[in-house]
Parts: C-alpha cells; structure tokens; sequence
C-alpha cells in the first residue's frame, strides 16, 4: 500500500502471480513499484526457482532480489485439490492474473481466459511464453539464451569468431516489459468497457521487436550485420579504443560534422577528415581497419582521462567502459540520488529506484518476501481461521 501522503499510479490495484525466472517477475516488481499490490502464489518449500540460482546478496539470489521486493510471498500447492478455492477467492479481488509458467501448465489448472472470463469478468490476464499461443513452437521450452539464439540476437552479437550472448537476460526483460505495458493498456480499456481483457506475450516477439534494425539491414537478402566486439557493426568509429596507459574509452560518432571535429581536435589531424578512405561512414566502415590503427596510434601516446578530455572539450560523445563495481560508485546515479534501501530476510539492502522520474510521487520500494512470509495473513483475509491454516500447513497445500 502506499506510505506516502501522494498516491501512486496503481494503488487498489491487485496483482496475482503466477511466475517463476525473470520475465513474469520483472513485470508484476514494475506494477508493485508503482503501487499495485502484488501476491505472488509459490511451490510449498521450493518457490520460485530463481530462489535458488545463487547466494550473492547475503545468500539470497541476485536476480531473485532484483525482480522481487513490494510483493507478497504465498505459498499454495495449485496440483492439491483444497488449492483451488483458495485460488479462487484470491481472484474473486483481483484485477490482474499474471503467469509464465510451463506451456499449457495454466490451462491445465483451469486458469485461462476462457475459464475465468465468465466467473471474473473483470479480470486481466496476461499469459507469458517463449513462444506465444498457437503455431509449432508454441509448446516448446523457452529460457532467455534460447531465445536469444532463435530471434537472431546471438548472430549479430560477439566477435567475427564467436557469438556472444547478452550479459543479462535480454530476452526475460524485453518480455516482462511488453507485458508491463500491456497490462497497463488493459487496465485504462477496462476503464472504458468495464471489462478484462487477455494479454499473450511472446518472448521470441518482443526479442525480435528488438532486433528490427538488423532485420531491416538485412532486408531481401542483404548481407546482415557482422560481428564486431563491443564495436558498432555499422556505424564507425563507434566503440572501445585502447589508450596509452593500458585503459579504455568507448566513444561513438553520429554525423559528417562531428567526423570533422573529431580530425581535427581530438586526433589532430585535421586533414583525415578529407580523406577519401573516410568521406563517409559506408566509407569508413569498409576502412574500419585503417582507421582503427590511426586512432589507436594517437590514442597510444595518451592515458584515457586525456582521451575523454579531448572527447568532451570537442563535444564527442564518449564513456568509461565500467565493471560492475565501477557501476555502484558511479558518480551520476550518486548525484541524482538514484539509490535507496530495501529490506529483505537478510536485512537491508540497496536498490536502485526505477527509470524514470516522477514529481508527483514516490514508486513503492518495500522489502523482499521470504518464501511464505504472507500466507497465514493472506488466508485469514480470505476469511480461512487459524484451523483451517493449520489443516493447510498439515496437508501440504501451503
């Protein structure tokens, strides 16, 4: 709920969660962030997997405590028959059923659209999947690397002798927004026709969404885009450059004019930017070769703090190529005050606050729920007794 004096944008909003990895969590810890309540139903002493991929954060899991804070955590085993009235009265109060778990594990539990549309009819449901409903995929496993290798990303990503996957779970996230934004279309439809709607979500669809420019580059049989390292594939010089005392700059050129610019006060080498080989950046991208050597040879005379003074004195667009550790210290999220705290079963922890700035309030940043922690108020807000709690715990059902 919301504890500030400012109301959120989906407080009264009911959230239930069906969800397991990133893409379905990823989606409901954006409703929660923004007021929703969120109850996310778990496996009796399992959870959701992503529980258990590691114990980097005080020995809970990393992607576990990124997708998950603001929710509550209930326990139910939805395959024990005493599961599905709880189920039910649970849906009876909410506005949005969220799920991405096995191809056809939903429908197999009574829980489609069709199912439910006529009992709830104001009920939203979004169903994530690899692969969406229908077509011969549709029944197939889908993870984020796998999808990643099947919406092309991996055959533009990596180096001309080796592909590369994304260093984080593109595909689960491209996914789990679409769904997030999908479910807040429904939301404002329901407004106008007072009634729920049903969302599918590929996750091959939103990676390949991703992927249009290579896909349009590639138009008829085109030759695709290589693979190029941390390097633009199409654009050049647009990448990571060595520098003289062992560091790295990444920088990035847009037009003819900051070409120029770039000759002229950071390589100063003012009659480069009339060279043929370089008259345009088809041009220089067919010379990327020749072009690299003669920055790096400038560059090799300068340690990388010089290399970003001469890219910001010219305007030159140009980053640090930071790690992971160099992220929590940079000095622009410190700056705007981009970090807060969370709590979670192992105390407190930091959190970054989510994109985009908001003056007329604050996203909700509660703790992260152990496994179970809101069964027993939850059910009693059902209106189940202490006994019938007990039977549940006794029976397995949570």
């Amino acid at each position: 709920m919301s504890t500030t004096a400012s109301p959120r944008p989906l407080d009264g909003i009911t959230v239930v969660s069906l969800e397991h990895a990133i893409a379905a969590p990823f989606c409901t810890r954006q409703l929660a962030d923004m007021g929703a309540r969120v109850i996310k139903v778990e496996r009796p002493g399992v959870g959701d997997f992503a529980r258990g991929y590691d114990e980097r954060v005080h020995g809970l899991a990393s992607h576990f405590v990124w997708t998950n804070r603001s929710k509550e955590s209930l326990t139910l085993d939805l395959k024990h028959d005493t599961a599905t009235p709880v189920l039910q009265r649970l849906l009876e109060q909410a506005d949005v059923l969220v799920q991405n778990l096995a191809p056809g594990a939903a429908a197999r539990l009574g829980l489609s659209f069709e199912a439910l549309h006529e009992r709830f009819p104001k009920l939203i449901v979004c169903d994530i999947s690899g692969y969406g409903e229908g077509g011969p995929y549709q029944d197939k496993k889908a993870y984020d690397l796998l999808i990643q290798s099947e919406g092309g990303f991996l055959s533009v990503t990596g180096t001309p002798d080796d592909m590369a996957k994304a260093g984080c779970s593109i595909a689960d996230i491209s996914a789990g927004m679409y769904a997030y934004t999908h479910i807040l279309n429904a939301l404002l439809l329901r407004q106008s026709t007072g009634k729920g709607s049903r969302i599918d979500v590929s996750m091959l669809e939103s990676l390949v969404e991703w992927m249009n420019y290579p896909l349009y580059y590639a138009f008829e049989g085109a030759e695709p885009p290589p693979r190029t390292g941390a390097a633009h594939a199409t654009i050049y010089p647009y990448g990571p450059f060595d520098t003289g005392d062992g560091g790295t700059v990444m920088l990035g050129l847009q037009n003819e004019r900051e070409w120029r610019v770039f000759c002229e006060q950071v390589l100063l080498q003012a009659e480069l930017a009339d060279d043929e080989r370089f008259a345009s950046n088809s041009q220089r991208v067919h010379n990327r070769a020749a072009l690299k050597s003669l920055i790096l040879g400038v560059f090799a005379e300068l340690d990388a703090e010089e290399v970003i003074r001469r890219l910001d004195d010219a305007r030159i667009a140009n980053a640090h190529v930071n790690d992971m550790h160099g992220v929590w210290r940079h000095p622009q999220l410190a700056a705007r005050q981009r970090w807060t705290e969370i709590g979670s079963p192992r105390g407190p922890l930091p959190a970054l606050l989510p994109p985009g700035v908001s003056n007329a309030f604050q996203p909700r940043m509660d703790a992260v729920p152990d496994l179970g922690e809101h069964s027993a108020a939850i059910l009693a807000e059902l209106g189940y007794d202490d006994g019938d709690i007990e039977q549940f715990q006794q029976a397995g059902v949570i």
